[in-house]
């Protein structure tokens, strides 16, 4: 049977796992829609032509970032402790990105707000991940053999004490 809700030592893990696709997909959203309009003329004639320019023209980073956004789901369920702090500040960080290019470029409104959403949601993963994340399991650390979990409990002291019994530690 299925547990109905996720532990909260797990929670932080399944917030992260959810904001970060979503963050990813209204970057990618965000470099396909409209930014600006451009209006050109041909030489010598009277024509002019309005071209729309899209997001990621504008701003070529959306793309980017929306990857390393779908990246980082693999690299928190992989990372543990201070790794995935760090992590989180990495993508703090660079959720900062989308959200200053949001409201300083462009001119279309739905572009730029669906840029700043997605940045928002990358800060909102990334302090999840510096605030709760070294709490929350590694991805695996549910499967590990009773005896590996039984050599991470023992310090020093209890090895020499085996020793001392005359068991021998390294089995």
């Amino acid at each position: 049977m299925a547990d109905p809700a996720p532990t909260p030592a797990r929670r932080p893990l399944w917030i992260v796992a959810g904001l970060l696709p979503l963050a990813a997909a209204a970057l990618w959203g965000a470099s396909a829609l409209t930014w600006e309009h451009s209006v050109r003329g041909r030489p010598g004639t009277d024509l002019t032509v309005t071209v729309d320019i899209p997001g990621g023209e504008v701003a070529p980073a959306l793309v980017p970032l929306a990857v390393l956004a779908v990246a980082a789901v693999a690299g928190t369920l992989a990372l543990s402790g201070l790794w995935r702090r760090l992590l989180g500040v990495v993508v703090a960080l660079l959720g900062l990105v989308p959200v200053f290019q949001g409201l300083v470029e462009g001119t279309g409104f739905a572009g730029r707000a669906l840029a700043v959403a997605g940045g928002a949601l990358m800060l909102a993963a990334g302090a999840v991940l510096v605030l709760r994340g070294h709490r929350a399991p590694r991805l695996g650390g549910r499967y590990r053999s009773p005896g590996a979990v039984k050599e991470a409990a023992r310090d020093e002291e209890d090895l020499w004490r085996a020793l001392s019994e005359g068991e021998d530690p390294t089995r």
